[in-house]
């Protein structure tokens, strides 16, 4: 990176935000209170408004959104006349999955090979203190050029909608001129980019009975229908032979135009493993990020260790199906029940239940704040140019800001690159990322101010 005051700040402030890093990872702030406590929440929400009131941000509240969670939200006044700039992260995290299967454990940020390791270090806890950073610089380079409004919600991982009802219900709250999400990622590390589509996201719960209880297959089995694997049947009709989603009545013939994603490239990135080959037809970004995916969550059936030789009464499932930017997701939540009902076999009693969802999106890249992130990413990646990307994950509430706020203009981006593992086992943050990124916000906000 090119010596600049902005850039010397933050390097200088670095070993500062790992530290609260660590404060913040800590917090077991899964937005699911029947698996975590609520108080770890609140923890995680305190130690943001207590930030945010370091940083004279006025009108710091903690507030109580209609799912149950808290959102934090604060008001950093600029120059008069200045724009307004709304900062958004998240401090709700996914559960940390199996904790033993973790190298060191999920809520202790542990450094190592270059990475800083904790659930929630770049998904998105990682994002609140990018945001700290790229403002503490500015405020020791001459001040902050513009109104700061900062949002951190606390149930984005759950798709529970509560920051969204809040905002319909306050409109007022979180009105900017630009609104910048720190939810989002580059393409890879060290290559600048921002997200230009989210696909949306509709999860249905499906319940299949058939008997009125559990049967001894050796006396029944063979006649007696099987709930299991009659749900088996209906989860394999989503997909083609191929693994290509199939859902009826869904139209998946959608195309990704921009960067590509090159397919080796692609899975290395994901993982897969030798000889498995991936799934779906057309580019891997047509895949990934235009195209409808539905994806088994759970299901719920007896585990193998302790089987008994039963025929199954009963079994559920939780489906997701992520949707492109052109799908409405309600749409597709009714579309995909529909599907899961008529494809139930012999005559089964089947039910659905829609349990979230959150709308596609697409951002306008014409904008003047889009030329002005792309300034300052030049500069926080020499020799780079900023890129356009989508991402296959869903950020509900940039619909809700697009809709409440159709002359804002929307940028994402993030720390979520694909080396970070978000929602998997050891989920790490660069912490050239962090840097990096700090420094773009940093001058973003700069040249936004000017332009």
């Amino acid at each position: 990176m090119s010596s600049n005051p902005v850039a010397e700040t933050v390097a200088a402030l670095l070993p500062r935000a790992q530290a609260e890093l660590a404060e913040l990872v800590a917090f077991k702030s899964v937005a699911d209170f029947a698996q975590f406590p609520k108080s770890e929440s609140e923890g995680a929400a305190n130690w943001v408004a207590d930030a945010l009131r370091a940083e004279d941000f006025v009108d710091v509240a903690v507030l109580d959104t209609p799912d149950g969670t808290q959102s934090v939200y604060g008001y950093l006044p600029g120059p008069e006349g200045a724009k307004t700039v709304l900062l958004y992260a998240h401090y709700d995290v996914q559960p940390p999955l199996d904790e033993t299967a973790w190298t060191t454990p999920p809520f202790e940020l542990t450094e190592r090979d270059g990475r800083w390791y904790g659930r929630g270090a770049a998904d998105c806890k990682g994002g609140v203190v990018m945001h700290l950073l790229a403002l503490r610089a500015l405020k020791a380079n001459g001040g902050v050029p513009v109104h700061v409004k900062v949002i951190a919600e606390g149930s984005e991982e759950m798709g529970t909608g509560g920051l969204e009802r809040y905002a319909e219900q306050h409109p007022e709250l979180l009105k900017a001129d630009t609104i910048v999400i720190g939810d989002a990622g580059n393409f890879r590390v060290g290559l600048p980019t921002v997200t230009t589509t989210l696909r949306g996201m509709t999860l249905v719960r499906v319940q299949i009975d058939t008997l009125q209880g559990n049967l001894h297959s050796g006396q029944f089995g063979g006649a007696a229908p099987d709930a299991l694997a009659a749900l088996i049947r209906v989860l394999d009709s989503l997909r083609a032979a191929d693994g290509s989603t199939t859902v009826d009545g869904l139209a998946p013939e959608t195309g990704w135009e921009g960067l590509e994603y090159d397919e080796e490239q692609f899975r290395k990135d994901a993982k897969v493993l030798d000889g498995v080959e991936l799934i779906g037809d057309g580019s891997v970004a047509d895949r990934i990020w235009a195209r409808p995916a539905v994806t088994v969550l759970g299901i719920d059936c007896p585990p193998v260790v302790g089987a008994t030789p039963s025929v199954q009464a009963g079994a559920r499932a939780l489906v997701s199906l992520r949707v492109p930017p052109g799908v409405d997701a309600a749409e597709a939540s009714k579309l995909l029940q529909a599907h899961l009902e008529a494809h139930t076999p012999w005559g089964a009693r089947v039910s659905t239940e829609p349990v979230g969802q959150g709308q596609p999106f697409r951002a306008d890249t014409s904008s003047p704040a889009y030329q002005a992130m792309a300034e300052a990413m030049a500069v926080a990646y020499p020799g780079e140019t900023m890129q356009y990307a989508g991402q296959g994950g869903s950020i509900p509430l940039c619909n809700t800001l697009a809709s409440l706020y159709p002359q804002a203009e929307i940028l994402l981006i993030g720390l979520s690159e694909p080396e970070a593992q978000i929602h998997a086992v050891d989920e790490s943050v660069s912490p050239e990322e962090l840097e990096r990124l700090s420094v773009a916000e940093a001058l973003f906000l700069r040249n936004y101010a000017a332009g």
